[in-house]
């Protein structure tokens, strides 16, 4: 039997997991879990990256004071960096994404470079949290720490050089960025020197399943791990959490889902035309020589923080959802109303309002219509997806803690009127694991790697029941999205 360690950092919590292989069939262990809040300084908001990296290495003490680990790997979300200075110490506390400074820094990059070109360049979707427009808005407030960098990396990155010492990008995370070029699989350069970015202090790019050498002596002796191997996986938290879909073929169409719900394909090679710059999709790096053609959809963070402001559980807000009228009105979750923290509820209410609709009032009226609008935005993605395929994609696996909500994936399946296949919840922890029993020889292959997925894990299928409504809402969506 081997014993792995993933630790998994979401936007909302963190959790180290112990995977055991054995008789055929992984089986998971939670070892320690932590809560992931931003923290509002007078500069911005920011993540807190040293409680972070406390409860990380506790999570590494716990899970070793229970059985001994082969290996160990980190995933994270994307798009946030570190600066180090020339000595490798961390100038500053990293931003969190959704903070305000990266307002209208789209609006500026197309000022200086036309948006076909830094799509052409990157491949990338247009997202104002993205790390390009970050470093952007650093340049243009004149921020000292441009200067004084001498290395860049992205969140996993920072963890993983605290870790092992290495400094890389994995390129999972890199692509990530809209700093990347997918087509030469390197630092987009030429576009960074036009935007007046530091090409200087981008390190090298290492590919998912590399190993980064061992832990590092202090901290193999702190949490009693012992000097054992540091993986990169597929180190951005999607590009784990695909690899452990329990497909079985290749036109299946994918929905990672959690504070960001995220749909897309598994492909050969990047796709940079024009429908893709048209749709605003993504091509974000894989495993073993794949793509992500996918597109980024702002999920159950609407839920999140409705469930915040109003300290009420996800099974309170849920069961009043389902009670609640149907199709009282229609959100666009993209919309940037709902992109930076605050009254929620008021935001959804708002939102309805200007756009000259029924304005839902209880607060299972306003959960009933982010959930009902999050299927509408999953139904056109992933019509836009076919579109860019050629094919019908099917079965929809969704994968990820959003799977607990079975309303929504049952809205999910009635709204795109076809069955839908969800599991597993710890999507992403498990395709951590799997990268690393790929990496060290336990696993052969991917196909390997998922047809352990299918034999250790249960998944549900949902049924499309009631279509009433449906095409009528979704008419709706398409005006408001215009």
């Amino acid at each position: 039997m081997a014993n792995y360690l993933a630790i998994d950092l979401g936007a909302e919590s963190g959790r180290t997991i112990l995977g055991s292989i054995e008789n055929g069939k992984l089986a998971l262990t939670e070892t320690h879990r932590f809560p992931n809040h931003p923290v509002q300084l007078p500069d911005g908001l920011h993540w807190d990256i040293l409680r972070l990296w406390t409860d990380i290495q506790a999570g590494i003490a716990a899970s070793a004071a229970l059985a001994p680990l082969a290996s160990l790997a980190l995933d994270t979300w994307g798009v946030d960096f570190a600066l180090l200075d020339k000595n490798g110490a961390l100038l500053g506390n990293p931003h969190h994404y959704r903070d305000t400074r990266t307002d209208g820094m789209l609006e500026e990059a197309f000022r200086r470079v036309p948006r076909e070109q830094i799509f052409a360049q990157t491949g990338i979707q247009f997202m104002q949290i993205n790390t390009l427009y970050q470093l952007l808005a650093m340049r243009i407030q004149k921020s000292p720490l441009l200067d004084a960098a001498q290395t860049f990396l992205t969140i996993p990155d920072l963890f993983n050089y605290w870790l092992s010492g290495k400094i890389c990008c994995e390129f999972t995370n890199a692509t990530t960025t809209q700093c990347f070029d997918p087509v030469r699989r390197a630092w987009a350069l030429p576009l960074l020197e036009k935007l007046e970015l530091p090409t200087r202090i981008l390190p090298p790019v290492c590919e998912p399943g590399t190993a980064l050498g061992s832990l590092r002596p202090e901290i193999a002796a702190k949490t009693g791990a012992g000097l054992i191997p540091v993986i990169a996986p597929a180190c951005h938290d999607t590009g784990s959490a695909v690899v452990a879909v329990p497909a079985d073929g290749k036109d299946f169409a994918w929905l990672s889902s959690g504070t960001w719900s995220i749909m897309g394909i598994e492909a050969d090679a990047p796709c940079v035309d024009e429908r893709a710059l048209a749709y605003n999709f993504t091509n974000e790096g894989g495993v073993f020589g794949t793509w992500r053609l996918s597109k980024n959809i702002m999920g159950l963070w609407l839920v999140q923080e409705c469930k915040r402001e109003w300290g009420l559980s996800y099974d309170e807000i849920t069961q009043l959802a389902a009670a609640a009228t149907p199709f009282l009105a229609v959100v666009d979750p993209d919309a940037e109303i709902f992109l930076h923290p605050g009254d929620m509820p008021a935001k959804i209410q708002k939102f309805c309002a200007e756009s000259g609709q029924s304005v839902p009032q209880t607060r299972g009226e306003i959960i009933r219509v982010a959930l009902e609008s999050l299927a509408l935005k999953y139904r056109l993605v992933l019509e836009r997806l076919e579109t860019l395929t050629g094919k019908r994609l099917a079965p929809l696996h969704i994968i990820g803690g959003g799977i607990k909500n079975r309303l929504l994936n049952q809205l999910t399946a009635d709204c795109l009127d076809r069955p839908i296949i969800t599991g597993p919840v710890e999507a992403t922890a498990i395709g951590n694991i799997l990268m690393q029993a790929i990496t060290i020889g336990h696993l052969s292959n991917l196909q390997e790697a998922r047809a352990l997925v299918r034999h250790s894990f249960e998944v549900e299928t949902y049924q499309p029941g009631n279509r009433a409504g449906w095409d009528d809402a979704y008419q709706k969506l398409l005006k408001i999205t215009q």
